[in-house]
């Protein structure tokens, strides 16, 4: 789907129903002298069951929303948010995010004219599906673990912003992987992988995946690395979690799943390389990587030059 351009709507109906289109029904009310000529910003990047975006309105405004069918998390860029949350008021500046739960009726008290938001929005029954997978081997909603705010100063959160943050660079492209849906699916299942791995507790109560369960991971990859693998297919294979998964192979691999996939794939596009005269968009393409400037990248890290050098 075409990222939604940042158009300028004529009155704040119009303003209002723009934002509606792209992320939830809701009732806005703009407060004081705000109600001159709309400044919206928005655009959006659609990737199936996760959609990404900038939001601001230009004014100060309040939005009253139920969500329904999906979460909503906003990473203020600038000024702040405020909300009513279930054990009080959450303000929200630069550096955190507010959660919103699905189906919830909720209030922003106080979206500030400064604020621009990058709003992250995921399909209540994506994020469910993906948090069993992801968190644990039995049925587990997403909803009774997530929090009211995330802070993003450091660890799995910090890099699932920055995450989120790298895709904004494609709200102003016309389309991304369009034509391709099995990479657009694995970019949302990363997203959202990450964000439930940032917020949502561990607790700890099962065991991290055992060698015979690496094993039949690393065989797998070791047999189709081209495949398009994502953290929670390896995880099923493994009968663990996600969380599990990683843990296990850090323990008896000395690297994460996907680290171990890329390190294969890069091993097969060496040796194509080496041998078959393909070119590097041919290669990149042939052992799964999303282009040829991410594979280039990442072979340049691993073996300290190009692979038009390692071609030469």
């Amino acid at each position: 789907m075409p990222a939604r351009r940042g158009a300028t709507p004529r009155d704040w109906d119009h303003v209002s129903q723009s934002v509606a289109d792209a992320y939830f029904p809701h009732e806005l009310t703009v407060s004081g002298d705000g109600r001159g000529d709309p400044r919206l910003t928005l655009q959006t990047l659609d990737l199936g069951p996760v959609l990404i975006g900038y939001v601001g309105w230009g004014a100060d405004v309040q939005v009253e929303c139920d969500y329904p069918g999906a979460y909503e998390v906003n990473l203020p860029l600038t000024g702040h948010l405020e909300s009513r949350g279930r054990h009080g008021p959450v303000t929200s500046v630069t550096g955190q995010a507010t959660v919103f739960r699905a189906d919830t009726p909720s209030l922003i008290s106080h979206w500030d004219a400064t604020c621009t938001v990058l709003g992250v929005k995921f399909d209540r029954d994506w994020l469910d599906r993906e948090a069993e997978r992801t968190l644990a081997a039995e049925p587990v909603s997403a909803g009774a673990n997530l929090p009211e705010q995330l802070t993003l100063d450091s660890g799995a959160a910090r890099d699932w912003s920055r995450l989120v943050s790298g895709l904004t660079g494609h709200l102003r492209g016309p389309r991304l992987f369009e034509d391709q849906p099995v990479v657009r699916e694995q970019l949302a299942s990363a997203v959202t992988t990450g964000f439930l791995l940032a917020s949502c507790p561990d607790p700890g109560a099962r065991p991290v995946a055992r060698p015979r369960a690496i094993g039949r991971v690393v065989d797998a990859i070791r047999d189709d690395p081209a495949r398009a693998w994502a953290a929670a297919d390896m995880a099923a294979l493994a009968g663990t979690s996600v969380r599990r998964l990683q843990e296990g192979f850090r323990e008896w691999v000395g690297c994460s799943p996907t680290e171990h996939l890329v390190g294969v794939r890069l091993q097969r596009a060496r040796a194509d390389l080496e041998n078959d005269g393909l070119s590097v968009s041919d290669v990149a393409a042939r052992w799964g990587f999303s282009s040829a400037s991410r594979f280039a990248a990442a072979y340049r890290r691993r073996y300290g030059c190009s692979p038009s050098d390692a071609r030469r």
